[in-house]
């Protein structure tokens, strides 16, 4: 089996992964393009594996790895995101940034939401 095959459809799902996380901007299509990258990296994994002929098959042992930490990672990140598209109402990107916390709210002073608030 030639190495080419492989590591250019893994370039290919890696490449499609990175533009979805750059370009999206719903939470959820954001881990999908995440897994096609993991995906994209357990594909290299196997396919050195294959051609080196490891007698320890460390490529695949490390795909297991990977395999998992991915389904912990998607588990949490789709439980973060169900909650804050319960309490927002969506699950864009680009409106979480709205969840940082104010500085001086440490201080037990209630701050103002927005600046109308803040000038009245």
């Amino acid at each position: 089996m030639h190495l080419a095959y492989p590591a250019v459809l893994a370039v290919l799902l890696f490449c499609t992964g990175l533009y979805g996380v750059l370009a999206r901007r719903n939470a959820i299509l954001v881990l999908m393009s995440v897994e096609l990258m993991l995906n994209a990296v357990n594909l290299n994994l196997v396919a050195f594996d294959v051609w080196l002929r490891d007698t320890l098959h460390a490529g695949q042992a490390l795909t297991l790895f990977t395999i998992a930490i991915a389904a912990a990672e998607i588990g949490i990140g789709l439980a973060i995101v169900l909650l804050v598209h319960r309490n927002r109402g969506s699950s864009d990107i680009d409106r979480l940034r709205d969840l940082a916390e104010k500085p001086g709210a440490a201080d037990g002073e209630p701050q103002p939401d927005t600046t109308a608030e803040a000038a009245a």
